[in-house]
C-alpha cells in the first residue's frame, strides 16, 4: 500500500519491533493520535520518507490504520525513526486470554470489560458426575467466591468498612486495570502468562512484583521492641499500631533488655514464636482440622474465649502477609479454604470435608438417597458453643421448613455458605483485611500478585 502524505510523498509499511531491541541511530518520533489502549502500545520502525523535513507530519500505514507521524528533530530522509500505537484486540482475542491454572477444571478467562470471572471446564465435571445415580444431584458443581469490599469513606481520616459475603463462582470477577500503573494499562496479558508457568517462574515474578514497591530502608523503618514475658500482647499492640502504607516497610526487631543487631535472626525468631503462640489451640483463636492435626481452621467461638479475637485475626492476617513478603516462615498451615479464600478461589462442598468431616459425609450420602425426607432434616444447624447446644436457622423460619427432593439443592448451599464463611465471616474479613494490608489485592494503585497462584 502507497498512501501519500500531505506532500504527496509516497509511504512504505513500517516494520513492527520488539520494544526491548534497541537500533543505533533511530530517533523517537510523536504520533499525532489520541487513540489508548488498555494493552499498551506496540512499538513500529519506518525511515523517514524523502522531502519530509523535521518538525513536518506525514502520513503512512500502520497495523491497518492510517496514522500521521512527525518526524523528529535532528531526523533526515532516509534516516531510521520509531513510533508507538495502541494496541488493539478484537473481541475474540481478547476472550482467548486465560488464567489457566490447569487444577481442579477452573479456569479464569477475560471479557472485553477487562476482568477476569471463573469457568470451570465442563468435560471435566461431566466426568466427574458420570458415576453418580442422578445429574440433578450435581451439587459438584455448586461454587463460590468470598467477595470483599470497602466502603466508600468520606474522608481519608474515616475508618474503611469492609463486607463479605459468598458469591456463586461465575459471578465473581477479578480487575486487570489499575489506574495508577502504567496510566490504566491492563495486566492481563502478563498474568496469563505467568500462571501457566512452573511454580518457580512464578515465584520470581512475585518477588520482582514485591521488590517494586517495598519501601527502602533509607525512606523510612520500623522497629518493634517486645517484652519475651509478654510476646504476643506486645506484638499484637506493636503491629497493629503500624498504619498500612508502613506495613511495606523494613522491620527490625529487638527483645528488651536483650541487646544485639537484628541481621535476620532475631526477626527469623519473632516470627517463628509469635506465630506458634497465635496458632496454639489453647488460645482459642484456632482449632485443628477435622481431618489433619497439621492445618488449622478458625475456632467459632474464638469470641467467647477473647474479647479482643478479631483484632488477633487481624494482626494474624498482617503476620502472614509479612511473612510472605518477607520471606520468613511462621508456625502453622492453613486448611485449604482458607487459603482459598486469600486467592480468591471458587470453594466447593468438597472444602466442607477439612472442617467438618461428619457433615461433609452426610452431605454426600444425599445424593444416594431417593427419597431425602427419610431423614428427617430442617434447615437447621446445632452448634456447640463450650457445652451450651445452639440451634441456628439457615435461612428465615429454617426450624419448621423440612428438606424434600425439591429444595436438597438450596439446603446444601445454605449449609456451603454457613460453614465455609457465615458462622465465622468476622474473623475471616479481619484475617483477609489485615493479609491485603501487606499483599496487595487489586486496588486503584496496586495490582493482584497473587492471582498467578492455585490452591
Amino acid at each position: 500500500m502507497v498512501p501519500t502524505s500531505r506532500r504527496g510523498t509516497s509511504l512504505s509499511t513500517p516494520q513492527e519491533m520488539d520494544p526491548s531491541s534497541s537500533s543505533s541511530g533511530s530517533e523517537n518520533a510523536r504520533v499525532n493520535s489520541h487513540m489508548r489502549s488498555p494493552f499498551g502500545n506496540q512499538m513500529f520502525e519506518v525511515n523517514v520518507p524523502q522531502g519530509v523535513r523535521s518538525g513536518q507530519a506525514f502520513a503512512l500505514i500502520a497495523n491497518g490504520q492510517r496514522v500521521m507521524v512527525t518526524c523528529p528533530a535532528n531526523a533526515r530522509p532516509g534516516q531510521k525513526i520509531r513510533f508507538q500505537l495502541p494496541i488493539k484486540l478484537s473481541s475474540d482475542e481478547i476472550q482467548s486470554i486465560k488464567l489457566n491454572y490447569q487444577k481442579d477444571g477452573w479456569i479464569r478467562c477475560l471479557s472485553t470489560d477487562l476482568t477476569f470471572h471463573w469457568i470451570r471446564s465442563e468435560g471435566e465435571v461431566d466426568g466427574q458426575l458420570k458415576d453418580s445415580r442422578d445429574l440433578t444431584w450435581a451439587f459438584e458443581r455448586i461454587a463460590f467466591v468470598r467477595e470483599l469490599r470497602s466502603s466508600a469513606t468520606v474522608s481519608s481520616k474515616s475508618k474503611v468498612d469492609h463486607s463479605l459475603q459468598l458469591v456463586p463462582a461465575k459471578e465473581a470477577s477479578l480487575s486487570t486495570v489499575v489506574p495508577a500503573i502504567n496510566n490504566g494499562t491492563s495486566l492481563a496479558q502478563e498474568l496469563s502468562r505467568y500462571a501457566a508457568m512452573p511454580f518457580q517462574h512464578k515465584e520470581a515474578w512475585f518477588r520482582q512484583q514485591i521488590a517494586k514497591i517495598q519501601v527502602p530502608w533509607e525512606d523510612g523503618h520500623i522497629k518493634i521492641n517486645v517484652r519475651r514475658e509478654n510476646l504476643l500482647q506486645d506484638s499484637m499492640e506493636a503491629t497493629e499500631s503500624i498504619t498500612q502504607g508502613d506495613m511495606r516497610k523494613i522491620f527490625r526487631f529487638e527483645f528488651i533488655s536483650e541487646p544485639g543487631v537484628d541481621a535476620g535472626g532475631v526477626a527469623r525468631e519473632w516470627f517463628q514464636l509469635v506465630s506458634a503462640l497465635l496458632f496454639n489451640p489453647d488460645f482459642a483463636l484456632w482449632s485443628y482440622s477435622s481431618i489433619n492435626q497439621m492445618c488449622m481452621q478458625i475456632n467459632p467461638s474464638s469470641g467467647v474465649a477473647n474479647d479482643e479475637h478479631l483484632r488477633y485475626f487481624h494482626f494474624t492476617g498482617r503476620l502472614l502477609g509479612k511473612a510472605l513478603f518477607d520471606r520468613q516462615i511462621v508456625a502453622g498451615h492453613l486448611v485449604r479454604p482458607l487459603y482459598k479464600h486469600i486467592l480468591g478461589w471458587p470453594v466447593t462442598v468438597a472444602d466442607l470435608e477439612q472442617l467438618d468431616a461428619d457433615t461433609y459425609a452426610n452431605l454426600c450420602k444425599l445424593k444416594d438417597l431417593e427419597d431425602v425426607e427419610v431423614c428427617c432434616l430442617d434447615f437447621t444447624v446445632t452448634e456447640d458453643h463450650w457445652g451450651t447446644a445452639q440451634t441456628i436457622e439457615l435461612k428465615s423460619d429454617g426450624a419448621n421448613c423440612m428438606v424434600t427432593n425439591r429444595n436438597v439443592d438450596e439446603y446444601i448451599q445454605l449449609q456451603m455458605r454457613y460453614r465455609l464463611l457465615e458462622r465465622v465471616k468476622e474473623q475471616i474479613k479481619a484475617l483477609l483485611v489485615g493479609f491485603y494490608d501487606v499483599i496487595p489485592e487489586v486496588s486503584f494503585e496496586l495490582p493482584s500478585h497473587i492471582c498467578i497462584f492455585d490452591v
